[in-house]
């Protein structure tokens, strides 16, 4: 048994033991077939007789598992504290006069520090820099861009509206034909040549524009073969770009926003906000990663397991926001749940290590959090989250999840110090 393990041996006997076969007896007798009587009206001793007591002990078991279960939180509440996973119970032994089982709890394993104060860990440094204003403006012109028809040929960048068919050896081959098809030149939807070979053309324009298809194209019958298509130009658009004018500005429906100026200062301020997220959520994984590099701690299997399932669930849920299930991305990737398991395994180690080493910093440091401090941190992340505050709670967890949480995070405040 490892050392983080620690064995209970519960019994239920008596009569908690007579009252567990005694539902069991009623649930059993629901469906019992005994002559002369109709289904849930035979005696308990001609049910005995007829099926034997034995009958009952494995649903008389499930009843006393949860009574068992019970004693436990009551009689070992201290140990119970330290658990870090879902105890494991085992049926050890059963007879007509009691019941006994075997919780395997895996406490909290035992936790040595290594350097977690003046880790000299640096917070990067943000800034937006002109290009990147330069380039967020330019892509909010484009998104709204209009296309508008064009009297002239077609260039890199227009678009050209076309009818195609393609041909091999003088023969028309399947999925290579398409009417009134939008192409934007220069976007690499053709293969290689096709987008150049329409460049110059005009509205009414006839061309044969002759290709050879990549070695590693997806089709197997298509691959490095050369064809020609026959092309029709009914259109030709140029994408017209707005200039930052009040036009523009009214469209973009910014608050306060009328100048090139103002939206470079919106900007700047949006793109900065978003790096110093982005720098304040890898200053705390260097911050984790420097102070979890001397910790020594021996992590139960049962609390990797655990971690691993609740990773496992997370992923799922973020699968079936895009509209595919866990299954399908077994079968998409040809794998199954002990693969991602194993894939996921040094992450889940990591989490429990951060986790466990924060605890221990709690611990450390006697961090205490009060009813009274917990309940205003709950009132403002109410508020925050537009929930009333007994609402929050319960999808929270509870009070003690926000002490925990608190809790944590001024262990986060002392590795930063």
């Amino acid at each position: 048994m490892a050392k983080s393990e620690k064995e209970i041996e519960i019994i239920i006997e008596g009569k908690e033991w007579e009252e567990a076969l005694d539902k069991a007896f009623k649930k059993a007798n629901k469906k019992a077939k005994i002559d002369g009587f109709r289904p849930g009206k035979a005696p308990k001793d001609v049910f005995i007789k007829h099926y034997g007591k034995e009958s009952l002990y494995m649903d008389a078991a499930d009843y006393a598992a949860d009574i068992a279960y019970q004693k436990l939180l009551k009689d070992y509440a201290d140990d119970v504290k330290e658990l870090v996973a879902r105890p494991d119970i085992a049926l050890t032994n059963i007879d007509d006069k009691k019941v006994t089982f075997k919780f395997t709890l895996t406490m909290r394993p035992e936790v040595k520090l290594g350097k977690y104060k003046g880790l000299g860990v640096k917070k990067d440094e943000v800034k937006a820099s002109e290009d990147e204003i330069e380039d967020a403006i330019k892509h909010m012109r484009e998104r709204y861009a209009e296309d508008v028809l064009k009297d002239g040929a077609i260039a890199d960048g227009d678009i050209a509206v076309i009818d195609f068919e393609g041909f091999i050896d003088g023969k028309a081959f399947e999925g290579g034909k398409s009417e009134n098809y939008s192409l934007k030149i220069g976007s690499g939807t053709f293969i290689p040549g096709f987008e150049e070979g329409l460049i110059g053309l005009k509205s009414g324009d006839k061309k044969d524009v002759k290709v050879t298809f990549p070695e590693d194209y997806h089709a197997e019958d298509l691959k490095g073969k050369e064809a020609t298509f026959k092309v029709t130009v009914h259109e030709v658009k140029e994408v017209k770009i707005p200039e930052l004018d009040k036009d523009f500005f009214d469209d973009l429906g910014m608050e306060g926003i009328t100048t090139k100026e103002e939206l470079e200062a919106q900007i700047s301020e949006n793109i900065i906000a978003r790096k110093e997220m982005e720098a304040e959520n890898k200053y705390m994984d260097d911050l984790l990663e420097a102070a979890a590099k001397d910790v020594k701690v021996d992590i139960p299997e049962a609390m990797i397991s655990e971690e691993l399932d609740r990773m496992v669930q997370q992923y799922a849920d973020h699968l079936k926001m895009q509209g595919i299930t866990i299954e399908q991305f077994y079968q998409f990737t040809n794998s199954d749940e002990q693969a991602l398991k194993d894939q996921m395994r040094p992450e889940a180690i990591k989490r429990i290590t951060y986790r466990l080493m924060l605890e221990e910093i709690v611990r450390e440091e006697k961090i205490e959090i009060d009813d009274k401090e917990a309940k205003e941190e709950a009132k403002n992340l109410a508020e925050k989250y537009q929930m009333k505050e007994d609402e929050f709670l319960s999808a929270f967890g509870g009070l003690d999840i926000v002490k925990y949480d608190m809790k944590m995070r001024k262990a986060m405040e002392i590795l930063k110090k």
